[in-house]
């Protein structure tokens, strides 16, 4: 079949086809007949026979993975999904919401064994089930280019969670980013997974936000994250975790020295929970970017919060969003940052707050001193958000004019910035660079409205 045929509708399995039955030892590769034994150094298994072996499989492998697919899509008895077929060798793959079910998602994981230039595969809201996460997982251990994997939202729970926990244990796949978002998973599930992370050492990016881990799970990943020696991203949020788990993570944090990113933000840590995570601020290393936006904190909960950034060496960006704090709160996270000479801080998120004209005034004292620092709040107090914007000239006419004068591209004005002259930038570097240019005088205001015009939404300026 040519890749440009049409083909069936790709949403679901066909009705009335009997999937062939499978055992808990069923590989996931077409082994041809008689293979080595000496294979990838795997012991000879039991029965030959497998849940995805295709007949005739020795044919197979002298022709194309479209085949290969095709094939194994009769064998499970599923309309082949034409988008699939057609980015076969492309390195990124959306699937998402493609009603595959466990054999769609079977057929699909037998034409990627041997895939070799697949990295990211997206695979949310299929229905897999656990014979969907069994066939994945297979394919994991004998595939050794996949790299990133989301299965989000597929209703995995404590089942699901058995699977992906013994496959974590192995260590056996190149697979370092996996997305469990969204799987309904509760406190058996998190004992499980957090057994597996305490062991793995291959991931390096976990989201298991939009859950149901409650304080009790708390526990269970305050000791993961101190044995873990892999995690560098953790995403918690949208979960139901107050100020018990986060004191329990908070003690997990203490010991933990590999983890950078860490988002616990829709939970409920409150005060309690504040206090705990400003203690860790005070000696952790690792951390640099930690989001406890809408945490029930208040200016009790900021306040002790702030005591870590006085201490803090290595954390850029910090957001607390939606916490009930006002313009004390907010005070006293400025003024932590100004007695910390070796703070890093790039971004301080209080967008909700409103401030008054001595807070900025006492903030531009601040940046003086940390001349990286960018604080976004919400407005000044008696001047309203759009009056505080058209007050200052466009920044990019200031640049056009600029280039105007000098007779230069504004392209050439931004490359200049970039010490290899480059076409993009990090926004942390890109803000520092336009604050220590003299050539054409921005306040904070006009750099991150450049900001939002040139952001790639991947963390640079896009010139």
């Amino acid at each position: 079949m040519d890749n440009d045929e049409p083909l069936e509708p790709e949403t679901t399995e066909e009705t009335g086809t009997q999937a062939t039955p499978h055992s808990s030892d069923e590989t996931l590769y077409c082994e041809a007949e008689a293979a080595p034994a000496s294979d990838k150094g795997k012991p000879t298994r039991e029965s030959s026979e497998t849940d995805l072996e295709i007949e005739d499989t020795e044919k197979y492998f002298t022709t194309g993975q479209k085949e290969l697919y095709m094939e194994a899509c009769k064998l499970v008895g599923v309309v082949p999904v034409s988008y699939f077929i057609r980015n076969m060798e492309e390195s990124y793959m959306n699937l998402n919401h493609h009603g595959l079910g466990p054999h769609g998602t079977k057929a699909i994981a037998i034409a990627l064994v041997s895939n070799t230039t697949l990295i990211t595969l997206e695979l949310a809201d299929n229905s897999i089930m656990e014979d969907g996460i069994m066939s994945l997982v297979e394919m994991l251990q004998e595939n050794y280019y996949l790299q990133e994997l989301n299965i989000s939202d597929n209703a995995l729970g404590f089942e699901g969670a058995k699977v992906i926990s013994e496959f974590l244990q192995k260590n056996s796949s190149s697979l370092v980013s996996l997305q469990l978002s969204g799987n309904k998973f509760k406190d058996q599930s998190a004992e499980l997974l957090c057994q597996a992370l305490s062991a793995n050492y291959r991931i390096r990016e976990m989201d298991l936000s939009h859950n149901e881990f409650c304080d009790k799970d708390g526990e269970f990943l305050g000791s993961m994250l101190a044995l873990n020696v892999g995690l560098q991203t953790l995403d918690l949020s949208w979960n139901h975790l107050s100020s018990r788990a986060a004191v329990s993570l908070s003690n997990g944090l203490r010991s933990n020295v590999t983890l950078k990113t860490l988002d616990i933000s829709m939970n409920g840590f409150g005060n309690e929970g504040a206090a705990a995570l400003g203690e860790v601020l005070k000696s952790n290393s690792s951390l640099a970017y930690l989001d406890v936006s809408n945490n029930d904190i208040g200016n009790e909960g900021i306040i002790k919060l702030s005591k870590g950034l006085e201490f803090n060496e290595c954390l850029r960006t910090l957001k607390l969003f939606l916490n009930p704090m006002n313009m004390d709160g907010a005070v006293s996270l400025i003024m932590s940052i100004k007695k910390n000479p070796r703070s890093k801080m790039e971004n301080l998120d209080i967008s909700h707050v409103m401030v008054s004209e001595q807070f900025v005034k006492f903030l531009d004292g601040v940046y003086a001193v940390h001349p990286q620092l960018d604080v976004v709040y919400k407005a000044i107090q008696g001047l309203s958000a759009k009056k505080s914007i058209i007050q200052y000239p466009n920044p990019m006419k200031l640049i056009q004019s600029y280039a105007d004068q000098n007779k230069i591209k504004v392209l050439d004005f931004f490359k200049s910035l970039t010490p290899t002259g480059m076409m993009k930038m990090p926004v942390s570097e890109f803000l520092k660079a336009m604050i220590q240019q003299n050539k054409i005088p921005l306040n904070r205001f006009q750099i991150r409205e450049l900001i939002k015009r040139l952001d790639d939404k991947n963390g640079n300026v896009n010139f």
